[in-house]
């Protein structure tokens, strides 16, 4: 009777404690993880300068950050990761004078 508690304690304390230690697990499945405000080239081309910012943020979004010390810049951030690794980031930059967009700077590849 002893003998068999103590061996069921043994088998109980040894899998509570292999999640603590040494060798990882394999893992066969991550989750593709998508973060920010998707952009494509689609959305920058309509983009005009002299466009209100409701019109901007119509095409837009919501901008992931609106610094509050740079109220005349939005920016837009998105990327891609998969298994750990991030497959593609994507930037834009607006830049407003006032209620109405000046310029925008970023860095998507350029489609024909």
């Amino acid at each position: 009777m002893l003998s068999t508690s103590l061996r069921t304690a043994a088998v109980l304390l040894a899998s509570l404690t292999a999640g603590c230690g040494g060798t990882p697990l394999p893992s066969f499945y991550s989750v593709p993880v998508r973060q920010g405000n998707y952009i494509d080239q689609n959305m920058v081309d309509r983009l005009q300068p002299g466009m209100t910012r409701q019109q901007v943020q119509r095409i837009m979004g919501t901008p992931l950050v609106a610094d509050p010390f740079h109220q005349n810049r939005w920016d837009y951030y998105y990327s891609y990761s998969r298994g750990g690794s991030v497959e593609e980031q994507r930037h834009i930059t607006l830049f407003f004078n006032g209620d109405l967009l000046s310029h925008a700077s970023n860095d998507l590849p350029r489609t024909n």
